[in-house]
């Protein structure tokens, strides 16, 4: 036992010594009402309004700008959520972020907009709880920083006493003690003392009814004498906590039949009225509704327009007038982000109810559709089953497929009869196709006005990729089960809204299949065609031909040693697997030959690898000559003679070391592939 409590000590010794006991004491930071003007005249930013928190909280990770489709987007890092290693990190959503972003940069600047409720607008599973998730989590950890700190106060009855204090129930602004006639001299000084920097310093609002008792009985008690009132207040650094109640607010509505509006504005304390001897006395109220306590901070509306007509009284007056009215009590201010969330059906009511049109003017809507670009929904996936949390083999390309099938729900039909539905996914993701432009995508994008509104939500690929790893029977699973399990799916899902969208969704399902059969067939080809000597051979036979069919040569045959034409049939069996027709093979010529020529120019060398189009051309010819002598429809007999064996063990392993595949999964794709060749060659017959 001696010896187990040592090892317990020895834990706790190198816990205490990870203690940063210099950030706890940062943190909880007492002192003075001088010692706070003196913060302030150093430290402006401390007075910053909630918006102007928010906004330099976002700005404090950094930014990224690209160009998409000639337009400049910004890209966020703060909604990668770092802090968490990408737990809840929103993928796709750029341009409608920096919507909401300047939205939070308007209302830092007082443009307008702080006096509107944000509403972020989607289906579900878009990613709105996310996103103000991560808006309320940054608060709290900003709040923690140096560069995020915030200040509020409370009394003492007994200045010699600075333990004994009673925090403002809302945790306001110190600043609010200076009386109004007061602080244009106090913003003088503070100005004066200044070394320049930070904007402006400004005084809004006044006390709460709380503080607004204390600080008349103390000025009462003191004959009006300001300085001797001000020696009861204790200034503390406010570290915002949602578990706390402090600065981070959330309202869920509940039964209709049963909200109340005491739970945004506070309740009266009945245990206390016999105490204070009246309902209307502030020490006799509990400022505990959620807009209360979220003030200073951010507060949001978890299906905001399911509230009662009666709450929207007290939300509009919140957001346009910055005040509440507590039962009882005269308008309170309060300094907060208002931000709520719905999904289409209830913001479709609220437009038709003509007794919300007060709240449809006073509301910012944000779009939060689902991502339309195939590399970023799958991130989603990636995140959420990789190697790290998933034991189980996931074969490649099956989130892959898993993603397109969801994008591919989400996108309209395209106008243009020449572009099929798998064609524009390709081109949203930056796929270049002929005859098509960015200004292309971009007309394809804005005729498109519900895209993205409507389709397959993420959660539930996520749910089927699940159900898939946990009924496989084998060591792995593969884009045909999570196929199956998405379309096994469809015949139960609530959210799917007529049986038409049913039997599109099964089609697209077949055209992802269609696509996966394209893309193993070429993988395959290209482990089987990997034989580098092999390639190099080849590209250095066509190189010479090809030089001798440009330059009106002969070629000299390594094996008679005699003169003879370029070999014409081995260079079109090259071209035409990359579908150079017969009218444009000079210009193919011409074009690797000048190529060729300004690398040796430069003192370089040609590498086939450096050009594609020859590249994917060689392999499809290695593999066409190979495919014969590997045999490799003959595993579909199940009879493979030893020689054909060790060729298939020798694909299979470069399936294993260049693609990602394990020893099942690979024997199961090669399987796969042969029956697609043996089909091919049954046809052909």
């Amino acid at each position: 036992m001696a010896d187990l409590a040592g090892v317990g000590r020895s834990m706790l010794e190198r816990v205490f010594q990870a203690q940063n006991l210099d950030t706890f004491r940062e943190q909880h930071w007492q002192g003075s009402f001088e010692d706070y003007l003196g913060i302030v005249r150093e430290r402006p930013e401390v007075t910053r309004t909630a918006y102007e928190r928010v906004y330099d909280m976002i700005l404090s990770y950094g930014t990224t700008e690209y160009i998409d489709n000639k337009k400049r987007v910004t890209h966020y890092h703060f909604f990668d959520d770092p802090e968490n290693d990408g737990a809840d990190a929103v993928f796709g959503l750029d341009i409608p972020l920096m919507k909401l972003v300047n939205i939070f940069q308007s209302a830092a600047r007082r443009y307008g907009t702080e006096k509107r409720v944000i509403l972020l607008h989607g289906p579900v599973g878009s990613a709105k709880s996310t996103i103000v998730r991560l808006l309320k989590q940054g608060l709290e950890i900003y709040s923690r920083k140096p560069e995020g700190a915030l200040y509020s106060f409370g009394w003492t009855r007994d200045p010699s006493r600075p333990g004994d204090v009673t925090w403002c129930p809302m945790h306001e602004e110190p600043l609010h003690l200076i009386p109004h006639d007061l602080r244009p001299l106090i913003l003088e000084e503070l100005e004066r003392g200044r070394n320049g920097g930070a904007g402006r310093i400004t005084i809004e609002g006044d006390l709460c009814p709380f503080c607004r008792q204390e600080f008349r009985e103390l000025m009462l008690e003191h004959d009006g004498n300001l300085a001797e009132v001000l020696r009861h207040v204790r200034v503390r650094r406010l570290v915002l906590s949602e578990k706390d109640r402090i600065g981070i607010g959330t309202f869920q509505p509940k039964d209709e039949k049963n909200q109340d509006s005491t739970e945004l504005t506070g309740d009266i304390n009945y245990r206390r009225i016999a105490e204070y001897g009246s309902d209307s006395d502030p020490r006799a109220f509990n400022f505990d509704g959620e807009f209360n306590i979220a003030n200073r901070g951010i507060i949001e509306f978890i299906e905001v327009l399911k509230l009662d007509v009666a709450f929207l009284y007290d939300l509009l007056g919140a957001s346009q007038e910055h005040k509440i009215k507590p039962k009882k009590f005269p308008q309170t201010d309060i300094d907060e982000v208002i931000i709520g969330h719905t999904n289409e059906p209830e913001y479709r009511k609220l437009q038709s109810n003509e007794y919300m049109e007060a709240l449809r003017d006073r509301t910012v809507k944000v779009d939060i559709p689902y991502i339309t670009k195939f590399s970023e929904e799958l991130k989603i996936y990636v995140k959420d089953f990789n190697r790290h949390r998933i034991k189980k083999h996931i074969a490649p390309h099956t989130l892959e497929m898993a993603a397109m099938w969801a994008v591919l729900t989400r996108l309209e039909e395209p106008k243009k009869h020449n572009l099929t539905l798998m064609q524009k996914l390709k081109l949203y993701n930056g796929k270049t196709l002929p005859g098509y432009t960015e200004d292309n995508v971009k007309e394809l994008r804005k005729e498109a006005e519900r895209e993205g509104l409507e389709g397959i939500s993420p959660r539930y690929i996520q749910d089927k990729i699940s159900n898939a790893l946990v009924s496989s029977g084998k060591s792995y699973i593969n884009p045909f089960m999570v196929l199956n399990e998405l379309e096994a799916g469809l015949r139960h899902h609530s959210l799917i809204k007529s049986d038409d969208d049913r039997k599109r969704f099964r089609e697209l399902l077949a055209e992802v299949r269609r696509e996966y059969e394209d893309i193993v067939k070429n993988e395959v080809q290209r482990a089987i065609a990997a034989d580098e000597a092999a390639l190099s051979r080849l590209c250095a036979n066509y190189l010479d031909n090809v030089k001798a069919y440009t330059q009106k040569e002969k070629v000299r045959n390594a094996y008679t040693g005699q003169d003879e034409a370029p070999d014409e049939r081995l260079m079109r069996s090259i071209e035409e697997k990359i579908g150079i027709p017969e009218n444009r093979k000079d210009d193919f010529r011409r074009e690797i030959m000048n190529y060729i020529g300004a690398l040796a120019v430069d003192g370089k060398k040609f590498d086939y690898k450096s050009n594609e189009r020859l590249h994917k051309a060689l392999e499809l010819k290695l593999f066409e000559d190979q495919k014969d002598t590997i045999k490799l429809t003959s595993l579909v007999t199940s009879v493979v003679d030893q020689e054909t064996q060790e060729k298939i063990d020798v694909v299979k392993s470069r399936l294993i070391k260049n693609y990602g595949y394990t020893e099942e999964s690979a024997t199961d794709v090669l399987h796969f592939v042969a029956s697609i060749f043996a089909r091919g060659d049954a046809k052909e017959s």
